[in-house]
């Protein structure tokens, strides 16, 4: 049983930065994994931004690749996402997932996760 609780989210100016947090709450030490960030704009699907394996292997969307890092810190259980020159299309709610194994981009892979935590970039 893993719980996920999202935080960091708000409202910034275009070319702005933020750092999102997901905080995960078990009872097992089971790190093989992969943690994810996903998002979603009202009247698009649920799209993958950023990925990360239990040991360490990341990947991106093309449309944050260069912009959005994805990091870890084992110790605190947390994973993060800085998200750097922001744009007005990266509006939308933030979700981080788990899933065991390999990291996959369908959100239909993914059976844990968190409520969301919102992101509005302004021009």
């Amino acid at each position: 049983q893993v719980e996920l609780v999202e935080s960091g989210g708000g409202s910034v100016q275009a070319e702005g930065s933020l750092r999102l947090s997901c905080v995960a709450f078990e009872n097992t030490s089971d790190k093989f994994r992969c943690t994810a960030w996903f998002r979603q704009a009202p009247g698009k699907e649920r799209e993958g931004v950023a990925f990360i394996y239990s040991q360490g292997s990341t990947s991106y969307d093309n449309s944050v690749r260069g912009r959005f890092t994805i990091s870890r810190d084992n110790a605190k259980n947390t994973v993060y996402l800085q998200m750097n020159n922001l744009k007005p299309e990266d509006t939308a709610m933030y979700y981080c997932a788990i899933r065991t194994g390999d990291c996959l981009t369908s959100p239909r892979d993914y059976g844990y996760w968190g409520r969301g935590t919102q992101v509005a970039v302004s021009s």
